[in-house]
């Protein structure tokens, strides 16, 4: 780490503390000695999951998100439970919404949504030989959950249809590995 970026931690508030995520208000010393506020939203993290079958079909659900006040088409995905491991997480978040197991579940990568002002690190998984099963959603959640064809999942987001970053990433990703690996899969079958 560089140092002469580096901001250190004076003072921290607790601002909100809820179901999902937590709010913190941080007085830091900028690398030139000046203070500043930095508003830093806590979170557990979580795991998705881009299910892809033989015939390079995506597993997709579509939810209402209120934030935006629209469904949004998505990978599946769920928050870390305290203590819990993100591939378990990946593995149930895939059978509870789509009723799907996997023979093989591959990291891609871990990443940041948004590091400017939140704490959460999603663990992005490829999952391949695929079994299906019966979707147990939450209480309270509803989705549908749908197979689309890789290639009009890429064709969607090249035309900007497609506005979930993780599903994005996890589309890119996918893409480029079945390119550099041409196969049922593209992956190594690691688990």
């Amino acid at each position: 780490m560089n140092d002469l970026f580096q901001e250190t931690s004076i003072k921290t508030d607790q601002a909100f503390v809820g179901r999902v995520f937590q709010v913190e208000v941080q007085t830091v010393s900028l690398p030139d000695g000046r203070p500043a506020r930095r508003e830093i939203v806590r979170h557990s993290g979580g795991a998705c999951v881009l299910a892809l079958d033989d015939q390079h079909q995506v597993y997709m659900v579509r939810q209402f998100r209120k934030p935006f006040d629209r469904e949004l088409l998505e990978i599946p995905a769920g928050k870390l439970e305290p203590g819990e491991d993100p591939l378990d997480c990946a593995r149930r978040e895939l059978s509870e919404e789509t009723g799907l197991t996997a023979e093989n579940m591959v990291l891609l990568t871990r990443l940041y949504p948004s590091p400017g002002y939140c704490s959460e690190v999603l663990s992005i998984y490829l999952a391949t030989g695929l079994t299906a099963g019966q979707a147990h959603l939450d209480d309270g959640e509803h989705l549908s959950c749908q197979p689309f064809p890789l290639t009009q999942l890429l064709d969607w987001a090249d035309k900007g249809e497609i506005h979930d970053a993780k599903t994005l990433a996890a589309l890119l990703l996918v893409s480029r590995r079945i390119t550099a690996n041409p196969g049922p899969a593209g992956n190594s079958g690691e688990s």
